[in-house]
C-alpha cells in the first residue's frame, strides 16, 4: 500500500490537501493533512471523492446521442469515432456560419493549472477563434464595484488569519462553513469567537456559520441589503462617527454621497426607519449595528457574494466598500476592503501571491476579437463586443442576429459545467440547447447537461492526472499526484485538447508533454515563490507560503498613496465614479443608491407569488458537483427551507411534499420547516440536478427551474431575485 499526497479542487474554494491510500491501483481510504501548522484539514466532499471516483454512473467512454435531446440514450464510439465527428461538425459550422457561431461554455469544476477549461480553448483559438463569455456566474456584481470603486478585483482580500486582529466580525450573507470559502477559513473564526471577538450575522437564514460563531443573527429580506447598509451610512454621518481624515486623503465624492444619504437629492432622508420597511430589520438594529461597526476599529465588514447575485447586487457591494472607508478600516489590519468575503484572493493560480502561474499552457488571442474593440462601460474588463455574458446564453441562442446579437450561434462546446442545472430559468435554457445544430460536452458523470449533448467525452479527475493548484485562508501551492490510473478510457483536459487539435490540423497546440509542462510551471513557482522542485513538490503534496504577517489588501495604497495610488482615474477609492457618471444610467448610478429590485414584496405580482426565492449554497456540493454522491446526499437531504408561519398557513409540517412555482416552472420537493429562515422567505439550495417528471414537472429540487433569465445592470446573475408560491402536495 502507498499514500499518496494530492489537492482536491472541485470549485468549492477549498483547494484542500489530501492522503489517498492506494493498494492494488485502487483507492481504499483519503485521509486529509496532519503535519506541520497551520494544517489545511479537508472538508467533507473531498474526503467523500473515493465514492466519485469509483461511481457506477462514471462516464468512461465516449459516447455519441442515438436518441432525442435530453433523453439520456447514448451509443458507446471510440475516441477516434468521437474527435473525427466533432472535428468535421467544427469545420461545417466554421466555414458555413463562421467562427463566432461557435461558442465555448467553460465552468470552474475541477480548476487546475493545465488541466482545465483553458486548454479546449487554446485549440478552439488556433483553429480560427470562437465566441466566449464574460462575467462570473459567482460575483459578477461584486467585481463590477470592485473595479468602479478600487480599480482592480484582484487580491482585495486579506488572508483569514487576520481575522484574529478584528474587534468586530460582520459576516454579511457569509456562510463559510458550508461554502468553505478557503480551506482552514472557519478554523480562524473558531479562533476568533473564543478569543472573544464578537462576530455578527446577516442573513434571510440562520446559517451553520450563524449558529456556531456568531452571537448576534440579523434577518435581513432579500435584494434588501443595500438600504440597510444606506441606513448604516445615515447614522455614521449624522451622528459624525466617519472616519474623516481617512475619506478626505484617500477617497473622492463622499459629499456627493453624503448629499444622497441625507435625501438632498430625492428628498427623502435615508434614515434606519426608512430602511426597517425596505428590510423588516429593526431601525433601532440597524443603527445600533451602524455605531458599533463606526466605533470598533478596526473591524471587518465581510460581504458575502449571495446578496450580489440579485436584480441590482452591484449596489449592495457598493454600499459595503463605502462604509468600509467611511469607518477607515481599508488597507489596516483586522479591518477590510469589503469587496468580497468569497473571490479576489487566491484562485486557480492568481491572487496577490501568485498574480500569473508561471510557465503555464497560453490561450492566444481570439481571431474573432481583433476587430471588436471592448464596449464603453466602466467596471470589469468586459472582453469585447462579440462575448456574450455568461448568465445570457440561453437568450443569445435563441435570438440571435434577431435579438441584436453579434451572429446566430450554431454549436456549443461544454467543459466543467452543468449549463442545465446551474443557468437561471432552466425551461429557456433547454428551448436554447434544443435549437442549436451540435452540442459537444466534456464530463464525468450523465448530467442533465450531459444528455442534450451530441457527443459526449469522457473527463477524468484529479486523482486520475498530474497538476498544481492553489488556495487556502493563508496561501500555499498544492500538487496534484495522479494516484490511479485514469479509469476506463476517460482523459485529461490537456490530452483531449492535444488529439482535437490534431484532428483540426491544428500543428502548434503544444510544442511540450504533461510533464514538460508541469515542469515548467514548477520552475516558475520555484523562482518567483521560492517553492521547492517538481521532484519534492510531488513528495510533499503541499508547499505552504511562509509569511511574517497576514496579508492586508491595499495596505501599500494607504501607507504610501503618493508611492501606490489606488488604480483607479482618480488614483484614490471612488465612491463617486465619473465614469458611471457618464453613463447617465440611473441603473448604474455613480454613487451607491437602494434600487428595489423587480419581484419584491411590492411588486404586483408578489399577490399571486408572495414568497422570496432564495438558493443558497449546500454543504454535501460544490455547486452541482457530488449530487449524486451516496454518502454525501445521506448528510441532508434536498428541501425548501421554509417558516414556521409561512408553513402553517399552509397547513405544511415538516417532511411533507410541497408544490414550489411560478409562471417559469414548478418544483415538487420535501418541506423543511424552521425558524432558521425569515418569514416571507424560502430557500431551494441551488445545485440540485434537474429531474423532471412525465409531465415537465422537476423532482430533482433544481432551483433555477423557478428564476429569472435577466441579469442586473452590471452583468450580475440574479438568482436570489424570484418570487414564488408553495402549496401541500395533495396525496
Amino acid at each position: 500500500m502507498s499514500i499518496i499526497p494530492t489537492t482536491c479542487n472541485t470549485h468549492c474554494g477549498g483547494s484542500c490537501p489530501l492522503k489517498v491510500h492506494v493498494e492494488n491501483g485502487t483507492i481504499t481510504r483519503i485521509e486529509t493533512d496532519d503535519e506541520g501548522e497551520p494544517q489545511f484539514r479537508a472538508c467533507l466532499k473531498g474526503r467523500a471523492f473515493r465514492q466519485r471516483v469509483y461511481a457506477p454512473d462514471r462516464l468512461l467512454y465516449p459516447m455519441k446521442r442515438v436518441g432525442d435531446r435530453g433523453e439520456g440514450r447514448f451509443q458507446r464510439i471510440s475516441w477516434d469515432e468521437a474527435l473525427d465527428t466533432v472535428a468535421r461538425e467544427l469545420f461545417r459550422v466554421r466555414d458555413v456560419y463562421g467562427p463566432a457561431s461557435i461558442i465555448f461554455r467553460g465552468g470552474g469544476g475541477d480548476l487546475h493549472v493545465l488541466h482545465q477549461r483553458q486548454a479546449i480553448l487554446r485549440a478552439l483559438c488556433l483553429f480560427g477563434g470562437c465566441t466566449t463569455t464574460w462575467g462570473y456566474l459567482s460575483y459578477e456584481g461584486a467585481c463590477f464595484s470592485a473595479l468602479a470603486t478600487y480599480g482592480t478585483e484582484k487580491a482585495t482580500s486579506h488572508t483569514m488569519d487576520d481575522l484574529l486582529n478584528s474587534r468586530l466580525i460582520i459576516m454579511w450573507g457569509w456562510n463559510p462553513v458550508v461554502t468553505v470559502h478557503r480551506c482552514n477559513t472557519t478554523w480562524y473564526l473558531a479562533q476568533a469567537r473564543e478569543k472573544g471577538i464578537p462576530i455578527v450575522s446577516v442573513d434571510p437564514r440562520y446559517t451553520d456559520s450563524a449558529a456556531a460563531f456568531a452571537q448576534r443573527w440579523v434577518p435581513i429580506r432579500p435584494g434588501t441589503d443595500a438600504a440597510m447598509l444606506i441606513a448604516m451610512a445615515y447614522v455614521i454621518i449624522t451622528e459624525g462617527l466617519q472616519d474623516q481624515g481617512f475619506l478626505d486623503r484617500y477617497t473622492v465624492g463622499f459629499d456627493k454621497f453624503k448629499d444622497c444619504i441625507l435625501g438632498k437629492e430625492d428628498g427623502v432622508p435615508k434614515t434606519p426607519g426608512w430602511a426597517e420597511a425596505i428590510t423588516g430589520v429593526p431601525a433601532e438594529t440597524i443603527a445600533g449595528l451602524a455605531r458599533e461597526y463606526a466605533t470598533t476599529k478596526p473591524a471587518a465588514l465581510m460581504a458575502g457574494i449571495a446578496a450580489g447575485r440579485t436584480a441590482y447586487g452591484e449596489q449592495y457591494h457598493r454600499a459595503a466598500t463605502t462604509l468600509a472607508a467611511m469607518t477607515g478600516n481599508i488597507g489596516i489590519h483586522g479591518g477590510g476592503a469589503a469587496e468580497r468575503a468569497f473571490g479576489g484572493d487566491y484562485w486557480g493560480g492568481q491572487s496577490a501571491y501568485l498574480p500569473l502561474t508561471p510557465g503555464r499552457l497560453p490561450v492566444p488571442p481570439n481571431a474573432i476579437e481583433k476587430d471588436n474593440p471592448p464596449p464603453a462601460r466602466p467596471g470589469r474588463f468586459y472582453g469585447c463586443s462579440v462575448r456574450l455574458n455568461i448568465g445570457m446564453l440561453a437568450d443569445a441562442i435563441l435570438k440571435g442576429r434577431e435579438g441584436g446579437y453579434p451572429t446566430d450561434y450554431k454549436l456549443m462546446w461544454i467543459v466543467n459545467a452543468n449549463f442545465v442545472t446551474q443557468t437561471t430559468d432552466v425551461n429557456k435554457t433547454l428551448e436554447a440547447l434544443r435549437k442549436l445544430e451540435f452540442i459537444v460536452v466534456q464530463e464525468q458523470f450523465m448530467t442533465p447537461t450531459a444528455k442534450y449533448a451530441d457527443i459526449l467525452l469522457p473527463d477524468n479527475t484529479f486523482m486520475e492526472r498530474n497538476d498544481f493548484t492553489s488556495g487556502g485562508a493563508t496561501p500555499f501551492f498544492g500538487c496534484v499526484n495522479q494516484t490511479i490510473a485514469s479509469r476506463g478510457e476517460s482523459k485529461s483536459h490537456f490530452e483531449i485538447a492535444s488529439l482535437l487539435a490534431n484532428k483540426l490540423g491544428v500543428e502548434d497546440f503544444s510544442n511540450k508533454t504533461e510533464a514538460e509542462w508541469l515542469r515548467q510551471i514548477a520552475a516558475g513557482y520555484s523562482q518567483v515563490y521560492g517553492a521547492p522542485d517538481y521532484a519534492e513538490m510531488k513528495r510533499v503534496g503541499v508547499h505552504k507560503l511562509k509569511r511574517t504577517e497576514p496579508y492586508v489588501a491595499f495596505r501599500e495604497q494607504i501607507e504610501e498613496p503618493e508611492k501606490y495610488p489606488f488604480p483607479t482615474p482618480s488614483g484614490k477609492i471612488e465612491i463617486y465614479s465619473e465614469s458611471l457618471a457618464k453613463l447617465n444610467d440611473p441603473m448604474l448610478p455613480p454613487v451607491p443608491k437602494y434600487i428595489e429590485t423587480w419581484e419584491s414584496i411590492n411588486d404586483p405580482l408578489a399577490a399571486k407569488y408572495p414568497l422570496q426565492l432564495i438558493t443558497s449554497h449546500f454543504k454535501r456540493r460544490a455547486h452541482s458537483q457530488f449530487d449524486n454522491i451516496p454518502w454525501l446526499r445521506e448528510l441532508e437531504p434536498q428541501a425548501l427551507w421554509i417558516n414556521v408561519r409561512d408553513a402553517e398557513s399552509r397547513g405544511i409540517r415538516d417532511g411533507d411534499m410541497v408544490r414550489v412555482f411560478n409562471d417559469r416552472g414548478q418544483v415538487v420537493i420535501s418541506a423543511r420547516v424552521s425558524e432558521r429562515i425569515m418569514p416571507g422567505v424560502v430557500d431551494l439550495p441551488e445545485g440540485a440536478w434537474y429531474d423532471p417528471d412525465t409531465k415537465g414537472v422537476d423532482r430533482g429540487g433544481c432551483c433555477n427551474v423557478l428564476t429569472r433569465n435577466v441579469t442586473s445592470p452590471a452583468g450580475a446573475l440574479s438568482s436570489n431575485t424570484a418570487l414564488v408560491q408553495v402549496e401541500k402536495m395533495i396525496a
